[in-house]
């Protein structure tokens, strides 16, 4: 199969297939799938305040995928996205709350570094059974993320609460540490945007991170080495590969990469950190990673997806009887077609390939 119909042709008939089963759902609640999506596609993207609150998602969604695209790269299902990116938001708080910062410039910087070391820090632990001691990635990733929800858990019921406070959140940061909007940036050059938008600088910052990721994968030799040993393990041994090296690098930058989803929901968000914080990011990065083939630049369109479905879904709530769940059923079916069943679209189209190469 040509390499454009596995990059776009599989993908989009994956969707296809996904919202048409949606449709479906949402008619028999009794429903108009076609206002149903006329509403969501006008509450994300039909004007600046939808837009603002699309990107801030699809912010959380580019770190938390990327940062499985990288450890997926190197054939590791890290399913501990979520507790990462909780973990990594301790540590924006911890920096934003006990270091008095003249400016936000250098707060994103500590911000930055902090949720990157306690995610990478977060992950180093399953890394390390995997790498020394055998257990399935998979299953102490998806542990540590209960792990990681009862520590966040206690320190923001007894430690990080305000004393005169009973919300399990610490206290708002300094207005110093507001992170600039996307009003904020656009509106010296003269573009009108929503104010109320969340959408913020740390977009662009989850940009250059795909980026960078993209040189450090195709363009540098740990990047060969971490596909090479995801492609073939024992001839990344013959090679001269360390394994032990590769699955705790590559897990050390796919940790650092969710816990840096943390400084977008907490400084970029509410201010302060709160137990839902993540909202779920981690476990969509999954299904991003998937959907951009695991490519730092391929993620980027399912993140503007997945951004899309979480503003249009909120949007689609307000105005309908629809629930809130039906959503996460769509993104369900998403993550379903475009993972699980893969190869359900994939394989027919292999044999038309195949059948029209022999005609030629």
């Amino acid at each position: 199969m040509p390499k454009w119909a596995d990059v776009l042709l599989v993908p989009i008939l994956s969707l296809i297939i996904a919202f048409a089963l949606s449709a479906l759902v949402i008619l028999a609640i009794g429903e108009d799938p076609v206002r149903a999506m006329r509403l969501m596609i006008t509450g994300a993207l039909g004007s600046t305040y939808g837009w603002g609150y699309t990107l801030y998602f699809t912010t959380n969604f580019l770190l938390t995928g990327l940062g499985v695209s990288i450890a997926f790269q190197a054939r590791l299902f890290n399913i501990g996205g979520e507790g990462q990116a909780l973990i990594g938001g301790l540590g924006v708080a911890l920096v934003c709350l006990f270091i008095p910062w003249p400016h936000w410039s250098l707060a994103i910087i500590a911000a930055i570094a902090a949720s990157a070391i306690f995610g990478a820090v977060w992950a180093a632990i399953p890394a390390y059974l995997q790498a020394k001691r055998g257990s399935h990635i998979v299953i102490t990733t998806i542990m540590f993320n209960f792990i990681a929800f009862s520590l966040m858990n206690y320190m923001l019921s007894h430690v990080l609460r305000p004393p005169t406070s009973m919300d399990p959140a610490t206290a708002r940061f300094d207005n110093v540490l507001r992170l600039p909007r996307l009003h904020d940036i656009l509106a010296p050059m003269g573009i009108d945007f929503s104010r109320a938008g969340p959408a913020n600088v740390m977009l662009f910052v989850a940009l250059l991170a795909c980026v960078l990721a993209y040189f450090l994968m195709w363009r540098t030799r740990l990047g060969f080495e971490i596909r090479a040993f995801g492609k073939s393990e024992p001839a990344a041994h013959y090679a001269g590969i360390s394994g032990v090296k590769i699955i705790m690098v590559a897990m050390l930058i796919s940790g650092a990469l969710s816990g840096m989803m943390a400084v977008n929901s907490v400084m970029g968000g509410p201010q302060r950190l709160v137990m839902n914080a993540v909202e779920g990011a981690g476990f969509i990065g999954i299904a991003v990673a998937l959907m951009g083939r695991s490519h730092p630049i391929g993620i980027i369109a399912p993140a503007l997806l997945f951004g899309f479905l979480f503003q249009g879904g909120s949007e689609l709530a307000l105005e309908t009887t629809i629930p809130r769940e039906m959503i996460i059923i769509i993104q369900a079916l998403v993550i379903m077609f475009t993972g699980a069943l893969d190869n359900m679209v994939r394989t027919p189209l292999e044999t038309l390939f195949a059948l029209m190469r022999r005609r030629t």
